[in-house]
């Protein structure tokens, strides 16, 4: 992401990406679906209904059409299941942060 003058920000925990103050200033959140004790789409909700509309692409190991149904139903960009290659990663970001379609 960096060489592609992405500047990234890593958190432990949901919790702590809704805690910082950076969050104001998030343009995409790349997250995985199953986290504890806040899972990805719980995070999306809760970003939504504070009034932060940035782009989320959802990673999961665990893919099924109906965890893929809800993610992109509740708006997601993306939804890439692992493994996958990192120009797909890139390609589903510049997606995210240019407006179009969804993957």
């Amino acid at each position: 992401m960096k060489s592609r003058g992405y500047i990234a920000q890593i958190f432990a925990s949901a919790e702590e990406l809704l805690r910082s103050p950076q969050l104001g200033e998030t343009s995409c959140v790349i997250t995985d679906m199953q986290m504890s004790p806040m899972s990805g789409l719980e995070l999306m909700a809760e970003m939504r209904t504070q009034g932060y509309d940035a782009p989320f692409i959802f990673i999961t190991a665990f893919p099924n059409d109906r965890v893929r149904a809800s993610a992109l139903g509740a708006g997601a960009i993306g939804f890439l299941a692992k493994p996958f290659a990192g120009q797909t990663l890139i390609e589903c970001l510049d997606t995210a942060l240019n407006g179009r379609g969804g993957i």
